[in-house]
């Protein structure tokens, strides 16, 4: 079997989004109503916390190549729904992050749960995302997943969620479920 990189994923166009993890394409579908309510406010959120601050948000559509090779030979490339970087080298070719971002939050859709809780996590893991959030947007509650000693601790949140990458962020769930479309 074939092993898509970065290199090939360059030219497939943006009519349709895909990611690539281990080689392997998956076509991406298109976000709910509701998931991108949740990612708007969520990324709001974040751009007024770090005015003035180094970090960057980022929401997708944004490439993140986790383990980048010189000749784009890598078979990892994700977009997740926000992530933020703090590391201003990991931005400097202008159209990806190259490594781990900060922060990732990825937005549970139906097509979405298995490769989200599963899949990206065991990727962001291996790359060494500090700390990995998971949207369930059924019940509005979010799994934040802290890295230590190579391995995720994963905590909970149905009310308020503390970032340990960001101190002094917190999402208010009841807030957040007050501004998003829930029709």
């Amino acid at each position: 079997m074939m092993s898509n990189t970065y290199a090939d994923y360059v030219h497939w166009g943006e009519e349709t989004r895909y990611e690539i993890i281990d080689g392997i394409a998956y076509m991406m579908a298109s976000p709910s109503a509701v998931h991108q309510g949740i990612s708007r406010e969520i990324t709001g959120l974040i751009w007024e916390f770090l005015k003035g601050k180094p970090c960057r948000v980022f929401a997708a559509p944004f490439d993140v190549r986790l383990f980048p090779e010189d000749d784009d030979s890598d078979t990892t490339v994700v977009q997740p729904d926000i992530m933020v970087v703090c590391d201003p080298s990991k931005l400097s070719d202008g159209k990806a992050c190259r490594g781990a971002p900060d922060l990732v939050i990825e937005i549970l859709s139906d097509s979405s749960i298995i490769t989200d809780r599963k899949v990206k996590a065991e990727k962001y893991k291996e790359a060494g995302v500090k700390e990995y959030w998971i949207v369930d947007t059924a019940a509005l509650e979010i799994a934040v997943n802290i890295l230590e000693n190579g391995r995720y601790i994963s905590t909970l949140y149905k009310e308020s969620v503390p970032s340990s990458v960001l101190p002094g962020l917190t999402i208010d769930l009841k807030a957040l479920k007050e501004n998003i479309y829930l029709g």
